[in-house]
């Protein structure tokens, strides 16, 4: 007997975004040019599939429950995923774009310093892992991301410039481990930067909180769940590089820069010599791939 699989339509899961964002049922159904019924109809159906409500009644709007920030947060990734698969269709709205793929760590600083010159450019971010695949498969243009270990043949020859970075371990600056318990750790979904290590040495751990999001991990660091790993130059205020004795030395990881092999304009040489001043300091240019 085959289990029923719900398929969440994309209006219902964005419908649930918008009212946690406009803060009532009835502000979301006026931005979206819905009537309140069929909202609430939407929002009905949702909570029958995940078993609960999703939205509490206040005197100011509505409050997403335990289980509806749950539901939110799973909701903000369908679209973005959504929107990123659309992206890759080659729509007219982003017909002569580049594809600038950045990991999560390294996204925030980027925006924030490039902002009112990225009217050209469509930035995906991501894990490392899914930057790296998004460069080989052709879906991005330009990435900047974090590898361990061995370099596959296949990106190596994209690689244009590269800095060795050393992985430390971070936590806030009220953490505590108490004597004899196992290591807490916030990590990223199939992470093993820090498992492997913990492993190798024989220590004792357990995963406090895993996550795709990098800001939804700073907050779970920052309120003392656990600690986690990061290149020493993204550690973000508000928390502490942690050099207590029990922690063995994390391995050392490249911030790669890398271009899809054919790609040679001025803009792409702009946007690669940019994200080298900001990522590599001063290390030295690759020439396996070299831009014109």
């Amino acid at each position: 007997m085959h289990r029923r699989h719900h398929n969440i339509p994309i209006e219902i899961v964005r419908t649930v975004v918008a009212i946690s964002e406009a803060g009532s049922l009835t502000k979301a159904a006026d931005q979206m040019g819905l009537s309140q019924p069929a909202v609430s109809s939407q929002i009905k159906r949702l909570e029958q599939i995940v078993g609960g409500s999703l939205f509490s009644k206040t005197p100011n709007g509505s409050c997403p429950t335990d289980l509806g920030k749950l539901v939110l947060a799973q909701a903000r990734k369908i679209i973005e995923a959504n929107d990123q698969v659309l992206a890759l269709g080659g729509a007219d709205s982003n017909a002569g774009r580049l594809r600038l793929g950045l990991s999560s760590l390294l996204s925030r600083q980027f925006v924030e310093q490039q902002a009112n010159r990225l009217g050209d450019v469509h930035i995906q971010a991501g894990t490392s892992h899914e930057i790296s695949s998004a460069l080989v498969e052709s879906h991005v243009d330009i990435a900047c991301f974090y590898q361990r270990g061995d370099i596959d043949a296949d990106l190596a020859t994209l690689i244009v410039d590269e800095y060795e970075d050393r992985l430390v371990w971070v936590r806030s600056k009220n953490f505590v481990l108490s004597p004899g318990a196992p290591i807490p750790i916030v990590t990223w979904t199939n992470d093993d930067w820090m498992i492997n290590t913990l492993t190798r040495h024989g220590l004792s751990y357990r995963i406090a909180f895993s996550s795709q999001d990098f800001d939804a991990k700073k907050s779970a660091v920052e309120a003392g769940i656990g600690l986690t790993a990061m290149p020493s130059r993204m550690i973000p205020n508000g928390l502490v590089w942690a050099k207590e004795y029990y922690l063995p030395e994390l391995p050392t990881i490249k911030n790669l820069l890398c271009i899809r092999q054919g790609l040679s304009s001025n803009r792409v040489l702009e946007l690669k010599n940019q994200l080298s001043e900001l990522f590599m300091y001063h290390s030295a240019p690759r020439e396996t791939h070299k831009v014109a």
